[in-house]
């Protein structure tokens, strides 16, 4: 018997921001055609996110070579262990330049605990200050960690001009709404379309639009139809689909809304 083929990736009339990626983690495709095929279906700009010293020079690479990618700096909380004076310098000296347009991917993972949980603490409070001196926004991962986050950022967002968002939020809603009303967004991708994840939908259903970012996280987090495959900015329509769905509102004012979010946050 023969697979039920996958529906094709619906294209709607409205541009889409991909706020947060991997670009230099892809495998399936080469970076321009992730970028052509995702231009098809109506994604027309890009963040690459840095998470290593590793890839601090490889995403300022990508947005040199590709007019509608954007990148940023910062390390994961899987990395803070190797946090020295050295990375800390080339993320001061990387944040001027244009196209970095936050800091990021920066935070607390006590899921995995790879580095020391008072060094990942230390290390986002630092980050956090970089951010306020530079005034670019953050993009923040937390983990099982959602006493410890909320306590870093009551202490230190209202130091912050810009202030970010708490991407792929799998966390309760206690974060959520402090990340709200301390003037965060929240970025949602792929996992909201998963059969077990009705927490996450529930609080896609509490933000307010103006709140929310569309991201995919590729490689990682393919949304349902594609999920078992590699995931790319062009699966992007899903996630708006299912937002649009448990919101319910069109797509098309999930499109217009989180494309305003996303420039505002990121380009202004």
């Amino acid at each position: 018997m023969s697979k039920k083929k996958k529906r094709e990736i619906p294209i709607f009339d409205h541009p889409i921001f991909e706020t947060h990626c991997h670009l230099d983690y892809l495998k399936e495709r080469s970076t321009e055609e992730t970028l052509a095929l995702s231009c098809e279906k109506g994604i027309n700009k890009f963040i690459t996110i840095s998470v290593a010293p590793g890839n601090l020079d490889k995403v300022i690479e990508i947005s040199k070579a590709h007019e509608n990618v954007y990148c940023t700096q910062g390390l994961h909380p899987h990395e803070a262990k190797h946090w020295t004076s050295e990375v800390e310098q080339k993320i001061l000296n990387h944040s001027t330049f244009e196209k970095v347009v936050a800091i990021g991917e920066i935070g607390l993972d006590f899921h995995y605990n790879n580095s020391p949980k008072e060094k990942q603490i230390e290390v986002f409070k630092r980050q956090l200050e970089i951010a306020t001196e530079k005034e670019l926004p953050v993009v923040i991962h937390s983990r099982d960690a959602d006493p410890e986050t909320i306590e870093v950022l009551s202490e230190m967002a209202p130091q912050m001009k810009k202030k970010g968002v708490i991407h792929s939020f799998t966390s309760g809603p206690e974060l959520a709404q402090t990340a709200i009303d301390l003037g965060f967004h929240l970025g949602f991708n792929g996992i909201i379309t998963f059969k077990n994840a009705q927490a996450v939908r529930d609080i896609v259903t509490l933000t307010p639009l103006e709140r929310i970012l569309l991201e995919t996280d590729s490689p990682f987090l393919t949304p349902t139809p594609y999920r078992g495959m590699e995931n790319g900015p062009q699966y992007l329509p899903f996630i708006a689909e299912k937002i649009a769905e448990i919101k319910e509102v069109s797509v098309d004012e999930v499109l217009v809304q989180a494309y305003k979010n996303s420039t505002s946050l990121f380009l202004s």
